[in-house]
């Protein structure tokens, strides 16, 4: 079928991870013979940064990783809905679109003589909880439901009647990109993949990544953008590199040259949004680096703390955590084959578009489900 997907952009990752997980849906559909058409706007704040900083050789690049992700860049102003939507079956929209798109993507799906698709809101971000004022902006009336990447954002979309129907939609890796490296030899202890978080994560990054490296005299590099100078001098002072923006599809390499990551999330998925542990997670265990959490409730039951992964409480048991990784190879090794099986058991972007599909077929979408195209599994190189 034909599916449409506006988003904020595929083509930069600068400190936008949506496109991490869109990029890996957006390649299985197509590899299963769907026609997927991505739309996002031409001035997309995340590729202008990565423009303004890195000039255009990253959209190149981008395009070689990914090759079927060929996305359609537009001026809300002129966008013919008609021409992008003719044919379709489904939509998405994703939730950092401007609420001006939403709304006429809306009103054009209530024309039934001439939209016979679905059309689906999908929301991965904390501001349904911290925001709520923001997310009345978008008007979902004539929506068919809400992707919501946890179940307590599916809950509150339809206690707050802001949609009549609403699923869970976690996000996953995608491990045609995000394997294990077999060949390649560690070259530092620690390394963390992670944007500095917009002071919602501050102490933790300090407890639980800065401290601990810093007190245990790791060799660590950090990876990521927005980090202020406090940040930097911070890292600095702790003996830590930092690298700045990695390109996201380049991240399984770095994690191949590191003995261990640790994952540190922002505030509001710890204190309001249990069981949704964004990204990074669903990618460091899908290349088999052995990882270790600062607190995070899985309450939906994704992974096996303790067996996936490792939890640290605060920032002398990360130290406790780390250093016996470090110490004892084979119960590193251990962790990080138990954390790769479960990823490519249940959360491949290849199970993720099993439910997508699922979804629109309960929709009411004639859905021509082939078997996913098997995509490698482990790399020796």
């Amino acid at each position: 079928m034909r599916i449409a997907l506006f988003c904020h952009s595929l083509l930069s990752d600068w400190n936008h991870g949506n496109a991490h997980f869109l990029r890996g849906v957006v390649t299985e559909l197509a590899e299963r013979g769907h026609e997927v058409r991505a739309f996002e706007p031409r001035d997309a704040w995340s590729l202008q940064n990565l423009v303004a900083d890195h000039g255009e050789a990253p959209l190149r690049e981008v395009r070689e990783v990914y090759p079927r992700v060929d996305p359609i860049r537009y001026d809300l102003a002129s966008l013919d809905l008609d021409e992008a939507l003719e044919g379709t079956s489904l939509v998405l929209v994703h939730e950092w679109s401007e609420p001006e798109l939403v709304a006429r993507i809306g009103a054009h799906r209530a024309h039934a003589s001439r939209a016979s698709y679905r059309l689906l809101f999908h929301d991965t971000h904390h501001r349904s909880v911290t925001d709520p004022g923001a997310m009345a902006r978008y008007d979902l009336t004539r929506y068919d439901g809400v992707l919501a990447f946890g179940r307590v954002i599916r809950d509150l979309y339809l206690a707050r009647r802001w949609a009549r129907r609403a699923f869970v939609w976690h996000e996953a890796a995608d491990v045609r990109v995000f394997r294990p490296r077999r060949g390649a030899r560690p070259e530092r202890d620690l390394v963390w993949i992670g944007n500095w978080g917009d002071e919602e994560r501050t102490r933790e990054l300090d407890a639980f990544l800065i401290g601990p490296a810093r007190d245990l005299g790791l060799s660590a590099r950090v990876h990521g953008v927005r980090y202020p100078d406090h940040a930097r001098a911070a890292l600095d002072a702790a003996g830590i590199e930092h690298r700045g923006w990695l390109p996201n599809y380049r991240a399984p390499e770095a994690f191949a040259r590191a003995r261990v990551t640790v994952h540190v999330p922002r505030r509001p998925y710890v204190a309001s949004l249990p069981g949704i542990p964004t990204i990074r997670p669903f990618e460091a265990m899908a290349c088999a680096i052995p990882l270790v959490c600062s607190p995070w409730s899985d309450a939906e039951g994704l992974f096996s703390p303790g067996r996936d992964y490792l939890v640290a409480r605060d920032g002398d048991e990360m130290k406790r955590r780390l250093a016996a990784l470090l110490a004892e190879p084979a119960l590193a090794a251990e962790l990080a084959e138990r954390g790769h099986a479960t990823i490519l058991a249940r959360h491949t972007c290849a199970h993720r578009v099993d439910e997508l599909l699922a979804i629109a077929a309960e929709l009411g979408v004639e859905v021509d489900r082939p078997a996913p195209a098997a995509p490698p599994q482990r790399a020796t190189s």
